[in-house]
């Protein structure tokens, strides 16, 4: 099945646009792991576990893991996920951003060490970036658009024969950078009117939306700037919000908690 495919069934068949990120930092698990050596694992086996059934997709976020040299917790993870889960598509948040062999090894990287469903990916090479990634038939990329930092602001605001460069990020993406089907577009929630715009732009692609929850977005004016007609076609990311909800002994009641008031706020903004 191919990544858009799964999103899809995943949006209808669970009734949500939640996606949990997965960025795993020691010194904010709870005081019960802190001694173990597997850590990294169980922490996020536990969170992935709390939230299975109250997501689109899971996000993990490869710095966090590799910064602990914790690359085999992560193949191990998505493989815990796809065997647990199946219904629940990977995204690896990656950001990679090089061209020619370099990104070929990215791209094998993330789809055949990792096996992720989708990888996001940083644009600012142009289409050399994303073209390893589209020989994955089946596998997904989104494409760093307009994102939720501010200083997104010094590239992405300029404006180069007539459009700003993430408008022209977004229609590129909507159209000959897409061969495969299965590009989406990063898009910030803390941007609910340049949201919009490229829900405009590109009225059909899926897009991952980051900034709500620790980042501060608003959760209903970034749906309703960012749905499509059929009041779906967005993957809301929320880590910290939700895995660090508490580092206590209810670190993962807590978790699901926030993953339902998440969830169900987002859906309260889409009916």
């Amino acid at each position: 099945m191919k990544f858009t495919e799964m999103l899809e069934a995943r949006w209808n068949a669970a009734d949500t646009l939640l996606c949990v990120g997965l960025d795993p930092n020691p010194a904010r698990f709870p005081k019960a792991l802190a001694s173990k050596p597997d850590a990294i694992y169980e922490f996020c086996r536990g969170i992935i576990d709390a939230t299975a059934d109250l997501v689109c997709a899971f996000k993990p976020q490869i710095a966090y893991f590799a910064s602990c040299g914790a690359e085999k917790e992560l193949e191990a993870l998505i493989g815990y996920i796809h065997e647990y889960y199946p219904a629940v598509p990977v995204i690896l948040d990656a950001k990679r951003g090089d061209i020619g062999s370099t990104a070929e090894h990215y791209a094998r990287e993330a789809f055949e060490r990792y096996r992720a469903d989708c990888v996001t990916l940083s644009p600012f090479m142009g289409f050399d970036t994303i073209k390893p990634y589209l020989a994955y038939e089946d596998k997904g990329a989104f494409i760093l658009c307009r994102t939720s930092n501010k200083g997104g602001d010094d590239i992405q605001m300029l404006t180069v024969e007539g459009e700003r460069i993430y408008e022209r990020i977004a229609r590129l993406s909507a159209t000959e950078w897409n061969t495969s089907g299965e590009l989406g577009l990063v898009v910030g929630a803390t941007y609910p009117d340049e949201l919009a715009n490229v829900r405009r732009i590109a009225p059909e692609l899926p897009l991952l939306v980051p900034g709500i929850g620790a980042q501060g977005g608003d959760v209903d004016a970034c749906v309703k700037a960012g749905v499509t007609a059929s009041k779906g076609g967005m993957v809301i990311n929320s880590g910290r919000a939700i895995i660090y909800a508490s580092a206590e002994d209810d670190w993962k009641d807590a978790a699901r908690a926030a993953a339902v008031a998440t969830r169900d706020a987002i859906n309260a903004a889409r009916r």
